[in-house]
């Protein structure tokens, strides 16, 4: 019997169209409909693909440029005051000074649009800045906690302090009736008046029941301090000495040391009035509590005096208080020390000198309005100017020195 072979499976064909029903054929038949299915899907949604990533896109941008900082499309008003040398007035009209020119530099290189606007006090820029009918304010502008408060201020671009202004022909007599009307003449007086009390008071207690003229109660106390007074002077000390052994050693010791005591006191005001008469009756801050201070009201040097609760007069711009100064209304005039020399140098030269020191610590920079969208820009572009060589030399030719001191 033979044996009986099945015959290999033939592929089954549609008798109509020829097509493969095998189960790999229908496999490969559904991955190109789904493959067909998604790529009809993306044609729908590209569009909306493409409208969500120019929106991103645009996002990106304008993340960049508030970052950057945005140019305005308009003229920008800007104001400023007079204070030379950062802001000065020509007799045409036009606006120069080292404060004005760095402006100007800024503005080139940004093409910023602008137009100058003059403002009478530092108080009224400030005012119109905050309310933001200026859009930047230039000039000698102090940056303070309190202004900080309604207005920004871009990165500082001048570091100065406080100067003082005095007279330069002070009269001799005048130092010396300061001197020994000063606080310091006062306390030294004292000093030697407790140290001869203490004394007369301790011979008193040595030599009231054996000396005759140191017995008895007040009597004999006033008695010792008078000894005591006269002992410290080196004038008559033998009349009316003590008698017991222990008073006198007190007595001896006491002679000694007055005599050490006057010579350093002396010492101590021949110094002083040296001193005045080469430098004046003020040489530092702590000076202008004994003397009368004047200084340019509602500014950032009258809040610091006020601060440390120093007395002054108030006046109404620097050169009515040098002006006064020179009459000897006043005997110091306080205010920014570079604005202050300019002054001086310019117009009171004869009169008026600026001491060498300084004290308080004060920023120049430029004002702008709470949350305006020029500061990054102008944060950057300020540093940049202040690090270049035009800047130093401009300071140099201006004010003497190449850097803020």
């Amino acid at each position: 019997m033979s044996s009986f072979e099945q015959p290999p499976a033939v592929p089954h064909r549609g008798a109509s169209d020829g097509q493969d029903f095998t189960p790999e054929a229908l496999s490969r038949l559904e991955q190109r409909d789904r493959a067909s299915q998604g790529e009809t899907a993306f044609s729908a949604l590209r569009p909306l693909l493409l409208s969500l990533v120019s929106l991103a896109v645009l996002a990106l941008g304008c993340s960049a440029g508030r970052a950057q900082g945005t140019v305005p499309d308009r003229e920008l008003v800007v104001a400023t005051k007079e204070a030379p040398p950062f802001a000065m007035k020509q007799p045409d009209g036009s606006w120069g000074g080292i404060s004005i020119e760095l402006w100007r530099k800024i503005a080139a290189g940004a093409h910023l649009r602008f137009r100058l606007v003059e403002n009478q006090n530092v108080q009224d820029l400030l005012d119109d800045v905050a309310k933001g009918t200026l859009d930047a304010g230039v000039g000698a502008v102090t940056v303070t906690a309190g202004r900080a408060r309604s207005v920004d201020f871009t990165q500082p671009f001048y570091n100065t302090g406080i100067g003082i202004a005095v007279p330069i022909n002070e009269s001799a007599w005048v130092s010396i009736g300061r001197a020994l009307l000063s606080f310091g003449f006062f306390q030294a007086v004292v000093v030697l008046l407790c140290f001869a009390m203490a004394v007369g008071f301790l011979i008193w207690l040595l030599e009231r029941r054996k000396t005759e003229h140191f017995g008895g109660g007040a009597k004999g106390l006033g008695s010792s301090f008078w000894w005591s007074t006269i002992a410290m002077t080196q004038a008559g000390a033998a009349q009316n000495a003590p008698a017991t052994l222990p008073g006198r050693i007190v007595a001896t010791g006491w002679m000694i040391a007055s005599v050490i005591a006057i010579a350093v006191f002396t010492a101590g005001i021949t110094s002083t009035l040296t001193r005045r008469g080469l430098e004046g009756a003020v040489h530092g801050f702590n000076d202008l509590r004994s003397v009368r201070v004047g200084a340019v009201g509602n500014s950032a040097t009258t809040d610091y005096l006020s601060r440390e609760q120093l007395p002054f007069r108030a006046f109404p711009d620097l050169q009515s208080g040098l002006s006064a100064l020179s009459r000897g209304a006043i005997d110091a005039f306080v205010h920014d020390k570079p604005l202050l020399t300019w002054i001086v140098r310019k117009d009171f030269p004869a009169s008026v000198r600026v001491v060498d020191t300084s004290f308080s610590s004060e920023s120049y920079a430029i004002v702008l309005p709470k949350g305006s969208t020029l500061r990054p820009m102008l944060d950057l572009a300020v540093l940049d100017q202040i690090e270049s060589h035009w800047w130093r030399q401009t300071l140099f030719q201006t004010l003497g020195n190449s850097r803020s001191p």
